[in-house]
């Protein structure tokens, strides 16, 4: 049986991640990937395994989150479809291929990139940076490459990849609306494909938990997806009476300190 208080540590993990996912319309990997590495750490996972399970545990609770964003944004219309289309088949390789990549790269590099990439996105917050329109969107083809890229990354992350997507659709001209709309639509391939990655790439590995499927550990799973489904809309609605400016500054300090903690995690075991 699981430990009530391990229970009650995911089912809280969910309310925090949902809750920011609506007030920030950010992913919730930068969040629960440190959290659950201290977790499964302290539950006594195996070193080797700590990162691989935290990454696909937080990348299968994004797959419900991102599909109740794609269904929020589609009641507005403010998807752009033929985008999604496009990038769509670049998204499912990169993002299968990283997670399938990820078995065989050590805890210590996977937690560096992951502390380095959260610096990118908590400087990028910090400062709000916007890039320049200066460009046209690419050919479908272009597109596709360009998937390969965010869903190899999103995976070594355990993002949905709005971090990436949505500065690089402005770059290329898209409204800002649409481009958050497309990337919340580009979200649910990155996450299913990540999950299934992570399932498949962990089938067989020794010295998993009970109750991990893949490199899944299931309870997390269901238990923050459960919570954050809730606490999403309560975060949206939050957004237009809150100071999101100053909020987005804490949380990427938020960010910033909790890489720096899985990382010392993972340097201390």
């Amino acid at each position: 049986m699981i430990d009530i208080q391990w229970f009650m540590a995911y089912l809280a993990l969910g309310a925090v991640v949902g809750f920011f996912a609506g007030l920030l319309g950010v992913g919730g990997g930068g969040i629960m990937v440190p959290a659950l590495t201290a977790m499964f750490a302290a539950q006594g996972l195996p070193f080797e395994h700590l990162v691989h399970v935290s990454l696909a545990t937080s990348m299968a609770a994004i797959v419900v989150t991102s599909a109740s964003s794609l269904r929020a944004h589609q009641k507005h219309g403010a998807i752009q479809w033929p985008i999604v289309k496009s990038i769509t088949p670049g998204i499912l390789l990169g993002t299968f291929g990283a997670a399938m990549l990820a078995a065989y790269i050590p805890s210590l590099p996977l937690a560096i990139f992951f502390v380095v990439f959260m610096a990118y996105v908590s400087v990028q917050m910090w400062l709000n940076v916007k890039p320049k329109p200066s460009r046209q969107l690419p050919s479908p083809l272009g597109l596709s490459g360009v998937g390969l890229v965010i869903g190899g990354v999103s995976a070594l992350v355990a993002i949905g990849g709005g971090s990436l997507s949505v500065p690089f659709m402005t770059w290329c001209n898209v409204k800002i609306q649409q481009a958050i709309a497309t990337s919340a639509a580009i979200g649910l391939p990155i996450a299913i494909a990540g999950t299934i990655g992570y399932l498949v790439s962990g089938m067989g590995v020794e010295g998993l938990p009970k109750y991990t499927f893949g490199f899944i550990y299931l309870p997390a799973a269901a238990s923050i997806a459960l919570v954050s489904v809730f606490t999403a809309p309560l975060g949206a609605k939050l957004a237009h009476q809150l100071p999101v400016a100053t909020l987005k500054k804490v949380f990427a300090v938020l960010l910033i300190g909790l890489s720096l903690k899985m990382l010392h995690t993972i340097l201390t075991r």
